[in-house]
């Protein structure tokens, strides 16, 4: 089948079933001939063994992920008003759906808003994207001028966009990893910016920060615990740059301990509980939280009954799911075996690989094994503005749970 200019691909009966399921990969040894020139970060029409039109996607030549789908309207035409048209999609979900908290949230989310390898994420005034597909590389102006121009109706003024394209997958793309303002915009030369979340007031290293600078994605996590931290004694474990421990203690928390392995981390802790008044309702610890856990049980006693477990992801690949299965079994073990009864645990994974059935079968054997039973308080997900495509798993990557221990 050809109805238009762009060349062809024709994938295998396996890879025609995952795209009429409505998953946007195809995988490089998934297609089995190809018609007319195919060039990387370009469009390509993607056909069936029996040449059914499935759809149209950007090509990457040098990723694992050969294409990645875009529409299946066999009339679609990719001009930029198609690219300003997902922009107004996903920034108008997120204003119906995120409300006061527009103003720091995540405004694109890759495959989940048929931008497939984009990210965007507005810290006040400032857009910080990360570009991790060639396809959107290609593409970064029509984007970036979309996003102004958006948010520029909606009356939200953008001091600059800055690109945090310093990550490894980038190179799975052919495409080299850096940081910097996007040159396509006038900017400001501060790499930082303060945001509100929760109430909580943050300074966001948007230049340095993990990530884009800040993890958005906890927003109603965070506020969840500070729903139930009051009058408790708090461990926040992995802390980061201090915000679950900043919302225990808005909580009211009687004490909260915040640790962390960083010491810049802990530093950028201290500032924003600082900011919020906050810095004498918390202690800061820097230890490897595995080490601190173990010497806390040896002493004996219960000094926190509440402990909060906000890791890094333990894994990245199918591979390393049982390596990192028993790392979360170890740290709320641990912890388990820390609280009284009648005490409280929030404990979560960020790996889509990580998948709930697995996670909850690792804390029921933890559980077991510290002689326990937890009851379920709240389960949840990431926040609305990282929403969660039912056909396409890899969009669900965050479990949160918070239990009692009885």
């Amino acid at each position: 089948m050809k109805n238009r200019d762009f060349p062809i691909v024709c994938v295998t009966p396996k890879a025609e079933l995952s795209l009429r399921k409505g998953h946007p990969w195809v995988y490089g040894e998934e297609i089995t001939e190809e018609f007319g020139e195919i060039t990387n970060g370009g469009l390509c029409d993607v056909v069936s063994k029996k040449g059914a039109y499935l759809g149209t996607g950007l090509v990457s030549l040098e990723s694992k992920i050969r294409v990645r789908v875009l529409s299946a309207n066999p009339n679609e035409k990719f001009t930029p008003a198609f690219w300003e048209r997902r922009i107004r999609y996903a920034l108008d979900y997120r204003r119906s759906v995120m409300g006061a908290d527009f103003s720091a949230c995540r405004l694109v989310f890759g495959e989940a808003d048929g931008l497939p390898g984009f990210t965007a994420d507005k810290f006040s005034d400032i857009i910080v994207i990360q570009v991790l597909s060639y396809g959107m590389e290609k593409i970064k102006d029509i984007l970036c001028s979309a996003l102004v121009k958006v948010l520029g109706e909606y009356g939200e003024t953008v001091r600059g966009i800055y690109e945090r394209n310093d990550v490894a997958l980038r190179e799975n793309e052919g495409l080299p990893q850096q940081k910097g303002w996007y040159e396509g915009l006038p900017h400001s030369g501060e790499t930082f910016t303060y945001i509100t979340e929760n109430g909580i007031k943050y300074k966001v290293d948007f230049e340095n920060g993990q990530k884009t600078g800040f993890f958005l994605d906890q927003k109603y996590n965070r506020r969840a615990v500070a729903q139930t931290a009051k009058g408790r004694r708090v461990l926040d474990c992995f802390t980061h740059t201090g915000s679950f421990a900043l919302n225990a203690a808005a909580g009211g928390a009687e004490k909260v301990t915040a640790v962390d392995i960083s010491e810049t981390a802990l530093m950028q802790a201290k500032e924003n509980a600082e900011l919020n008044d906050l810095a004498d309702k918390i202690d800061f610890v820097c230890a490897d939280v595995f080490d601190l856990l173990t010497e806390l049980e040896k002493k004996g006693g219960k000094p926190y009954d509440y402990i909060i477990l906000d890791p890094p992801a333990f894994t990245k690949s199918r591979k390393t799911v049982k390596n990192a299965e028993r790392g979360y079994k170890e740290i709320n073990y641990r912890a388990m075996k820390l609280l009284p009864r009648g005490g409280w645990l929030a404990t979560c994974s960020c790996s889509h690989f990580m998948k709930s059935e697995l996670f909850e079968k690792m804390l029921l054997s933890a559980a077991a094994d510290a002689q326990v039973q937890l009851k379920t308080v709240e389960a949840r997900q990431q926040s609305k503005d990282h929403p969660v495509l039912m056909n396409v798993p890899e969009t669900d990557y965050l479990n949160f749970y918070i239990f009692q221990v009885v």
